[in-house]
């Protein structure tokens, strides 16, 4: 197997490493001019979408066409207007040169879902450089180090995400006190569109959906959230959360979701050290990323992705 590590702009070493079938049985990492779309590694140039194999080798996330000793299949995806994969049709814009250097990491977020059907998702913070006041589900980087040896890829990852969890919401999950499984991976870059300026950050996101046996009112007992990092909570019943994963971003129809919706959602905020219940337009979970100009609260692009993988593992 040849290792090609696909970092954007430049191929040197970065979080995320893509292994393709051996031309020769050396390694080489190869120097390309222009930033490249991970998915677009795996699929033709009019896809966005590709099933791969994936696994975690000392703080790196592996992917490749072909199974390897610790993978897992997954469905890996990136939005129709990924900025890579724009950016090699516009030849004439070009990354600063401090931008050339920093590579592609490696993310896991977590679906918790209760026993009541409810799903958490979070706010993040108006503070943070990425995705400011965007609702995602808790989650966070792969560390470069991370790795427990022994384990299979899945668990390693599942790791990640219970340490994240735990992290942004307070939440520790007791062995036995749930069930998880893999949905899939999205490939994020921020800012998510062109037109609002060049890439600064690119992300591959690992999706885990956690089945938990406790409530949501059990599970919010225990709510501890990092105001630095999270501005607001809610636990979205099924209907509004069939209605996000409704909203494509980018798509030119939406899927069909719930005809009858409640007009608010109620959500907890946090200001200053202390929290407070109010209630949140469901319009506001529906919005979808603006094409142009500044962007606006809203549901992330990769969660509605996830929420779609969630939906169809409902229907199994």
């Amino acid at each position: 197997m040849v290792a090609v590590t696909a970092p954007w702009p430049s191929w040197r070493c970065g979080a995320v490493a893509v292994a393709t079938p051996p031309p020769c049985p050396r390694w080489r990492c190869p120097r390309r001019p222009r930033p490249q779309s991970v998915t677009g590694a795996f699929c033709p140039a009019h896809e966005d979408a590709a099933m791969v194999s994936c696994g975690l080798d000392r703080g790196r996330f592996l992917l490749s066409d072909a199974a390897f000793p610790g993978s897992t299949t997954a469905l890996l995806k990136r939005p129709s207007f990924c900025p890579a994969k724009r950016l090699g049709e516009q030849p004439e814009l070009a990354l600063p040169a401090e931008l050339r250097g920093r590579g592609v990491a490696a993310g896991v977020a977590v679906l918790l879902q209760t026993s009541t059907g409810r799903i958490l998702l979070t706010r993040r913070a108006g503070t943070l450089s990425i995705f400011p006041n965007v609702w995602v589900p808790p989650g966070g980087h792969v560390e470069p180090d991370e790795e427990v040896r022994g384990q299979h890829v899945d668990h390693k990852l599942l790791d990640v995400g219970l340490r994240e969890l735990e992290e942004e919401t307070g939440l520790h999950l007791e062995v036995g006190t749930f069930s998880w499984k893999m949905l899939g991976l999205w490939e994020s870059i921020y800012p998510p569109m062109l037109s609002q300026g060049l890439p600064r950050r690119h992300h591959i996101v690992t999706y885990l959906l956690l089945l938990s046996t406790e409530s949501h009112e059990q599970l919010e007992a225990r709510m501890c959230p990092s105001e630095s990092e999270v501005s607001a909570y809610a636990w979205l019943e099924p209907p509004v959360l069939e209605a996000i994963a409704a909203t494509e971003d980018g798509a030119e129809s939406l899927r069909n979701g719930p005809s009858v919706l409640p007009a608010t959602v109620g959500i907890t905020e946090l200001s200053n050290g202390s929290s407070s219940t109010t209630q949140l337009p469901t319009s506001t979970f529906l919005n979808t990323a603006p094409a142009e100009g500044e962007d606006v609260e809203r549901v992330s692009t990769g969660t509605k992705f996830a929420l779609q993988l969630w939906l169809e593992s409902l229907r199994e």
